[in-house]
């Protein structure tokens, strides 16, 4: 199934975004140049409102190579963009946390995205005991 997004550039000369043959994921670039000292919060435009196809969601997080380049931490750990949020000013954007001095170029490629489906509508059933084997808590495999 081929699914459509529409997406408006708001930055002249930012590189449009294309998906490669390998991978599951989509590069989104900083629309600006950016001065970072460390220490610093800053949310990084990447130039672009974005359209996504109902009953999904786009999943923002940094490329592998984002730290070791640039020495940043995306904020919120995982951006999450509904499929409302697609009007003329709704950017999407990275929040980013500098770790030492940095400098990112309009068109590098700081993050990546890719569309999930949304969550199914769910009943919450509250229980006195779960029923299933224990595993061995919080960070067990369960071997011994």
């Amino acid at each position: 199934m081929l699914l459509d997004i529409k997406i408006k550039y708001h930055v002249e000369g930012l590189q449009k975004i294309e998906k490669i043959e390998q991978g599951d994921w989509i590069d989104l670039r900083s629309a600006h140049d950016y001065e970072l000292k460390a220490g610093e919060f800053r949310l990084i435009n990447l130039g672009v409102t974005v359209k996504i196809p109902e009953g999904y969601e786009m999943n923002i997080v940094p490329r592998s190579s984002t730290f070791k380049t640039w020495g940043i931490l995306q904020t919120n750990h995982f951006g999450i963009v509904d499929e409302s949020y697609c009007g003329e000013s709704d950017f999407l954007m990275m929040p980013v946390y500098a770790t030492r001095d940095t400098k990112i170029k309009q068109n590098d490629r700081i993050c990546q995205f890719r569309l999930n489906k949304k969550m199914p509508q769910l009943r919450i059933i509250e229980v006195d005991k779960m029923e299933d084997a224990s595993r061995g808590g919080f960070g067990s495999t369960g071997v011994k």
